[in-house]
Formats: structure tokens, sequence, C-alpha cells
């Protein structure tokens, strides 16, 4: 079965990396690392990332008309940032491959989290 596995941040996750430095490559390695053994593993499918959440945009509906809202969101609003998906045994696995991520270097192990979720392959699995 195929999962995702959602990464979070914010605005000023962003603007730390944008000053480089030596935890942004410790992070790069992790990550790369992560990567190549999910693939050397057969449990990759595809990953990732998206652009700082000041690039984004968000459409709502008011009256009947959408509303597009331009980035930035709060500098301390979680967004989805990345993600990975694993083809794997289960969801047990998923989550093993998912707890290593949520080690990743530079980020405050308090509070930090990543979410998993089955992929859906059919619109009938929505109700399983």
């Amino acid at each position: 079965m195929k999962y995702m596995i959602m990464l979070y941040g914010s605005q000023r996750d962003f603007d730390a990396m944008a000053t480089g430095g030596p935890e942004v490559a410790e992070m790069h390695a992790f990550m790369e690392k992560w990567n190549n053994d999910l693939v050397e593993s057969g449990e990759f499918v595809d990953a990732k990332g998206l652009s700082a959440p000041v690039h984004a945009r968000r459409i709502s509906m008011k009256g009947g008309v959408p509303v597009v809202t331009d980035g930035p969101y709060p500098e301390t609003q979680e967004v989805l940032v990345g993600y990975t998906i694993v083809e794997c045994a289960g969801f047990d696995r998923a989550t093993e491959i998912a707890a290593r991520l949520a080690r990743t270097p530079g980020q405050e192990a308090e509070g930090q989290y990543v979410d998993v979720r089955p992929i859906m392959e059919h619109f009938d699995d929505m109700f399983e």
C-alpha cells in the first residue's frame, strides 16, 4: 500500500535555512540519506519539497466568489513544506519510516511532527 508522509514547517523555518550554514548542510545530508535508503529498500515512490509559504496562495469562497489571499501566512503558522510517498508493507512500516524523518537535524524535537496517511487508490477506499 502507498502512504504519504507530510512534513510541516513555517516561514520562520524557511528564513532560518536561507542563511545556510552547517545546520542546513546537515539537514540536507540527512534527507538525502533518508531518500536513498528508501530507494535501496524499494519503498520510495516520490518526494518533493514545496516553496516557502511566502510564495503560496490560498483560495477561499466568499459570497460564491473565489477570494485569493497571497502568502505569507503568520511566521509561526505551520504549513505543508514537503512530502514523501512510500509503498510498503503496511501502516506500521510507514510509521517507522516517518518516525525517522521526524528526527531530521535542525528541527526542535519537541512539538515537531510529521503526518502519515494512506493514499486512496480508488474512491471506494474512502469508506474502508
